[in-house]
């Protein structure tokens, strides 16, 4: 019999956070106490405003087919909120809707990426990004980074790893899983590169929002307008907005670009679905306290986990600046042996270990690209936290050599 499956599928591995977060959930429903510090997603409900919105748009029969690219308005409240939130300009026909701006990364890179191309991907970087460079038969080639350096590579480091075949880069800021910012000098020195290179800039802003500095969103074209031509932004209302569900992201850039997404698309899922589609509508146009309160509620909680972990010893991690996330160093516990024997030789083997003896999930930084952190989300209450804590440092006295 001939081979059913595709080279392409055999060769990809499974999201690593949605793994860990289904295997707490399993583990929970069979009434364990797991904490669960892995989940990528704000422990909030959505707003009551935007499930009304919702719910009116379901009554009134808004339940069809809309344009593949999204419904004209929600088009053009996602440019008016990149002007007020960036102060840069564009037309709706720059707009493509999507299923969450995973789709909108996916559907980017299938249409901009091809067999040997190269795309230059930051580390630590989001489980998904290799995988869905991959899938367009690019090659991802990660730049490494630091937890000295708040993991803000250097652009030598970035320069070195561009090649005559290097086509794009994918920036994160704020960053999952370390939940860092870039900073703008940063951003200034990476532009300056991208303009000299030719380089196709995907800035994946989902998190902009979620900066504990107070400062307004920034990314690579707050700094360089000038790269308009080069940059497709973005985002949605999964993080920000505690829609994680509802499944709406978009994609914003060159128009040229936009379109070919919006065939894409036309040829996968169609159009996002209408009645999230009215929801996401009214989280842009509604009421913005929300977001503030939940990124009030984050920055505590940051501050919490960060002086709570910086007690333990040997764990090291730069302070979070943003996200729900921190990106914390274990390996001081590698070559140590747990109760039964066994060796702690990477992030795997100790993310297993805590689930199993603290009964806390977390997430190994190897599905990250560093593989001598954890991934711990503060997505959850300040008990929940300071409880997730407590067990992981009890069960880090348990090691031994």
């Amino acid at each position: 019999m001939k081979e059913k499956l595709a080279t392409r599928v055999k060769q990809l591995k499974p999201s690593a956070t949605l793994a860990v977060n289904a295997k707490a959930k399993a583990l929970k429903a069979k009434g364990i106490d797991i904490i669960n510090l892995s989940a990528g997603e704000p422990d909030f409900d959505t707003p009551e405003h935007i499930k009304a919105a919702a719910i009116k748009a379901i009554e009134e029969g808004f339940t069809r087919y809309t344009p593949v690219a999204g419904i004209p308005e929600l088009r053009e409240a996602v440019v008016a909120r990149l002007e007020k939130d960036y102060g840069l300009k564009y037309e709706p026909e720059q707009v493509v809707v999507s299923c969450g701006a995973k789709q909108a990364l996916f559907n980017l890179a299938q249409a901009l990426f091809e067999e040997g191309d190269e795309v230059l991907i930051l580390a630590p970087y989001w489980v998904s990004y290799p995988p869905i460079v991959e899938l367009s038969g690019a090659k991802p080639v990660i730049v490494p980074s630091t937890k000295e350096k708040n993991f803000e590579p250097d652009i030598s480091d970035i320069a070195a790893a561009c090649t005559p075949k290097t086509k794009g880069i994918i920036v994160n800021s704020p960053s999952n899983p370390t939940g860092q910012i870039y900073s703008t000098g940063f951003l200034k020195d990476l532009a300056g590169l991208c303009k000299e290179k030719g380089l196709i800039v995907i800035s994946d802003d989902i998190y902009d929002k979620l900066r504990f500095d107070g400062k307004a969103p920034e990314n690579i074209l707050t700094v360089a307008p000038d790269l308009k031509d080069q940059v497709i932004m973005v985002n949605g209302v999964s993080k920000t907005y505690a829609m994680t569900g509802w499944r709406i992201g978009w994609a914003i850039g060159p128009e040229e670009i936009i379109a070919a997404v919006s065939r894409i698309q036309g040829q996968s899922t169609s159009n996002a679905t209408s009645v999230a589609q009215k929801a996401a509508l009214e989280a842009l146009l509604g009421p913005q306290d929300c977001v503030a309160e939940m990124c009030k509620a984050f920055k505590r909680r940051a501050n919490l986990l960060y002086e709570e972990v910086k007690k333990i010893p040997g764990l090291e991690l730069p302070k979070p600046m943003g996200t729900f996330y921190a990106f914390i160093d274990f390996s001081a516990y590698y070559g140590r042996k747990t109760p039964d024997g066994t060796e702690i030789k990477d992030s795997l083997s100790i993310c297993e270990y805590l689930l199993e003896e603290a009964k806390v999930a977390t997430v190994p930084g190897v599905a990250f690209g560093d593989d001598r952190c954890l991934r711990i989300s503060f997505a959850s209450a300040d008990e929940e936290i300071l409880k997730g804590v407590a067990r992981i440092s009890e069960a880090l006295t348990k090691l031994s050599y």
